[in-house]
Formats: C-alpha cells, sequence, structure tokens
C-alpha cells in the first residue's frame, strides 16, 4: 500500500467492501466514513471536528499481535514464575514431514543469558526434564548433579526446533564453561535422538600420531591391522588396548623405515623381518619379532600380500628371573598406610587374593557372597577369608552412609562414579600403595610366591587356588623351587 495509511474507526465489511475500501485513496475514505456516521447516528455529526484532526490509523487484524520478546521475563527479572503442571508433559505433535536444512549452521550456546532466552515452554525441553528425572532416580544422582543437568538443558534445548541436531562440539564450550557436565547431558539428549557426537575418535587421533609419516600403500594395512586388534574380526576377538599400543610401539621405527625404501608391505623381504629383528635386543627384539608376525598373518590373511615373510623367523623367549619375596617391613608399611575403608579393602584383595589393579577396581557387589562365604576374582571363586569379610563389612557400611542412592553395580566406586554406572579410575585404584615399596604388584606377587614356597612348588595347586595359567603357574613354581634351592624339572625332549 502506497501513501497515506489506511484510516479506519470502524471494523470493515467482509468481501467487496475490505476490497474497495483498500483500493480507494485514504482522504476519500475517510470522507465518505464521516459520513457514514453521521448518517447513523446525529452525535457522530459532532465528532467531526475531532475525526479531521486523524490523519493516519493504522490498520491490525485479530489475533495477530505477538510481543517482541514473546512475553513477559521469567524469573527474578519478571516476577514472574511458571507452575508446574500436575498432570502428564504435553505430548508432542510430530509432523510427518520435516523440511530438510539446505546447510549446517554452528550455534553459540556460550551467548545464553537465561533471562532473555529460556523458553520453560519448549516441547522439547519439556520432554528432556522428564528423562532427566528418571535417569536420575535410576543412577542415584544428587540434587546438585540433577540441578546442573537441569541447567544446561535450558540452555541447549530452550531454541530447539523440530529436526535439529545438537553436536558435541557446540555444547561443549558452552557448558564446560559453566561448569555444567557435559557427559550426562549428552546422554540424556541422546536418548531422546538429539545427539550427534562430531568427536574424532581417539583411535583415529592415535594412528594418526603413530603413522602420520608412514607411507600410505604400508599405512592402509597397518591401520586395519591395528583396528582388527582392538575390534576383533571375523575369525579373531578383540584384543586388549594394551597389546595394540604395545604392538604398534614395537614396529613404529621400523614401519618409517620402510616407508623411505618401499611403497607397500608385499616388498618387506625375508631379509628385511632379520635385520629389524637384529637391531633390537632383549625383550624389545621378542616384542618386535611378535608384533610383525601378527602384522603379516594378517595382510596374507586379507590378500595383502602374497607371502608372509616372516615364517620360520623365531626368536628365543628370554628366561625369567626368580621372583623374590617381599619383606616384612615393606608389607608392614603397606599395612599400616591403609587407614580408610577402600584402601584396606583394595589391600586385602591384593594381598590374600592375589587381585590385579584392574580385577579389583571392576569387581561387582554380586561377586561378594557374604552368606556362603565366597568371593569370585575375575570369575574364579575363592573362600573368603575373616580378615577380607571385615574389609567388606567395614567399606559396605561406608558405601551405604555416604552413597545410599546409588545405583552403581561396582563393589568400589568413588565421588564420581556413584552417579554413574562404571568402575573407578586406575589412579584412583592404584594410589593405596603409590609411593610404597610393596605396591599392589608386588603385594600380589609376593602372595601366590608365599603360596608356592608354603605348599609346595605345584603348579596344578597355584592354578587351582588363584586361576591363573599353567604358564603362570610353572614360572612361579619354578621360583619356589630355585629359592628353596630344589632342582627343577626337566624338560622332556
Amino acid at each position: 500500500m502506497t501513501g497515506r495509511t489506511l484510516g479506519c474507526t470502524k471494523p470493515l465489511a467482509a468481501g467487496s467492501h475490505l476490497r474497495d475500501a483498500v483500493t480507494m485513496p485514504a482522504e476519500t475514505a475517510y470522507h465518505d466514513e464521516v459520513g457514514d456516521l453521521a448518517g447513523v447516528n446525529g452525535e457522530a455529526a459532532a465528532l467531526a471536528i475531532f475525526l479531521r484532526r486523524v490523519k493516519h490509523q493504522q490498520l491490525f487484524f485479530a489475533n495477530l499481535q505477538r510481543p517482541r520478546n514473546g512475553g513477559p521475563p521469567v524469573g527474578k527479572q519478571g516476577r514472574r514464575v511458571l507452575k508446574r503442571a500436575s498432570g502428564p508433559a504435553p505430548a508432542l505433535v510430530m509432523r510427518g514431514w520435516i523440511q530438510p536444512p539446505l546447510f549446517t549452521t554452528t550455534r553459540d550456546y556460550r551467548t545464553f543469558e537465561r533471562e532473555r532466552h529460556a523458553d520453560l515452554a519448549n516441547p522439547w525441553l519439556i520432554r528432556a526434564r522428564r528423562a532427566a528425572r528418571a535417569l536420575g532416580e535410576a543412577r542415584g544422582w544428587t540434587r546438585w548433579v540433577a540441578s546442573d543437568v537441569d541447567r544446561a538443558l535450558v540452555i541447549v534445548l530452550s531454541g530447539h526446533a523440530e529436526g535439529e541436531s545438537i553436536r558435541y562440539t557446540e555444547i561443549f564450550p558452552a557448558l564446560r564453561g559453566r561448569g555444567l557436565p557435559v557427559g550426562r547431558t549428552a546422554e540424556v539428549l541422546d536418548q531422546l535422538g538429539l545427539f550427534t557426537d562430531d568427536r574424532t575418535p581417539a583411535v583415529d587421533r592415535w594412528l594418526d600420531r603413530k603413522l602420520g609419516a608412514v607411507a600410505p600403500g604400508i599405512r592402509g594395512e597397518v591401520e586395519s591391522w591395528a583396528r582388527t586388534l582392538l575390534d576383533g574380526g571375523p575369525r579373531s576377538g578383540p584384543r586388549a588396548r594394551q597389546t595394540a599400543w604395545t604392538y604398534l610401539n614395537a614396529i613404529q621405527s621400523v614401519l618409517l623405515e620402510w616407508s623411505s625404501l618401499y611403497d607397500h608391505l608385499r616388498e618387506v623381504t625375508r631379509e628385511d623381518i632379520i635385520a629389524a629383528r637384529d637391531a633390537a635386543s632383549g625383550k624389545q627384539r621378542e616384542s618386535r619379532v611378535v608384533a610383525l608376525r601378527s602384522l603379516f598373518r594378517h595382510a596374507k590373511g586379507n590378500g595383502q600380500v602374497f607371502r608372509n615373510p616372516t615364517q620360520r623367523i623365531r626368536v628365543p623367549r628370554q628366561a625369567g628371573g626368580v621372583a623374590q619375596p617381599q619383606g616384612q617391613a615393606d608389607i608392614d608399611q603397606a599395612v599400616a598406610s591403609a587407614t580408610t575403608p577402600d584402601i584396606k579393602l583394595i589391600t586385602a584383595l591384593a594381598g590374600v587374593h592375589a587381585a590385579r589393579p584392574k580385577m579389583i577396581r571392576t569387581m561387582q557387589l554380586d561377586d561378594v557372597d557374604l552368606g556362603n562365604g565366597r568371593i569370585t576374582v575375575a570369575g574364579h571363586i575363592r573362600p573368603l577369608d575373616d580378615l577380607t569379610r571385615q574389609a567388606v563389612l567395614h567399606w559396605l557400611d561406608h558405601r551405604r552412609t555416604r552413597w545410599s542412592n546409588t545405583a552403581n553395580p561396582h563393589l568400589l566406586i568413588t565421588q564420581k562414579t556413584a552417579v554413574e554406572l562404571g568402575p573407578a579410575g586406575k589412579l584412583w585404584t592404584t594410589r593405596a600403595t603409590r609411593n610404597l615399596t610393596a605396591t599392589l604388584e608386588r603385594l600380589r606377587v609376593d602372595r601366590q610366591l608365599e603360596e608356592a614356597l608354603t605348599h609346595g612348588a605345584d603348579p596344578l595347586h597355584l592354578a587351582l587356588v588363584f586361576g591363573i595359567d599353567e604358564k603362570t603357574a610353572i614360572r612361579y613354581a619354578d621360583s619356589a623351587r630355585a629359592l628353596l634351592g630344589e632342582p627343577g624339572e626337566q624338560a622332556s625332549q
């Protein structure tokens, strides 16, 4: 509409009247309006003097006015508190078709201000808060953790629209800067199908760091081999992460040397393998040959090489030294340093049941059977002695008092894992004997050696008591014979 804005002092009739009023000049419409008023009611003519002063009048249509900022502010600024609905949360109305985005934009949640941007009526936020309450009850969240997750959800979902995806790299700087939990918030968003983890996997960063300078033809097969070690393959199960790290570290220098000479693993000869073996010594030489044998076996199975150059290349295993018993003074020092319930239990499990640190921190509550006097360590059932029983009862009483609502099934938990389901960290477990001579590993070795010295150097007895494999049992039996001065068993020819 050009010229003057249409003046109107009464509702316009629908149809042609509105169309004619819009198309006629503004001045003509104004005089016609005054004439109509004078014809209908004589008193309206007295208003003509005032109506002539009205030059412009804004035309509005019904139910189209909206507050500029979506209504009065919520919280302290507006002095208005939204009441929680007593009934169930309103159901989300999902459309059958969503316009796919033409391109992806990055949202900056760091500029969020609760007084200005909070939208507590957002249906996705209502649903997320309900899911967070259910998850918190299942995990035993404290009220502080639940409050922090709720604050994070308000920041992330106040302006959320249907069809949008929330990425990890977007919420991390905003939540971490406010001291809010990123992982638990992402878990709630993932339950609703709103979360996308766009982080680079740790294994990819590790491989890029180790194989960045390796020739592409060699790197492709080495990367496939490393991923098979970690994740398993059609004919092999996954290996321990430490095994993959050890293998790749053992041959990294060899791969860099080959990259300057060859473009593919099929060019590597038997002489190259022997040269790589002779360049190392001791345990490093054995680890290098074992890793190369595993690599070329995988490449041969995938058809990347025509023959395995590591065949019939043997490295004699290093003879292990004689295990020595721990001094009594060192053991007394470790026992005296165990002053808290958790450290007492950790020390008892290592010194009495010869449990490794990983076995200790991954033990479940169901592994302790107080009624039948049994304990399960790494799948091996053992009788529960009085010392360990008292340590378990003391710890369970402390755990029940401090974390009464926790849902973590592990026996040993911390302040962090009490609101999660995972095990305690490695550093938290090994802190029990940190800076001491008698560490948890030495206490474990001393316990197995003591059993061999006390009940005879019988590998079958050691394997039955501690659930260890036959090679480990034979090694402890040989150490016990050497300490007792008995002749070792002669290997059959």
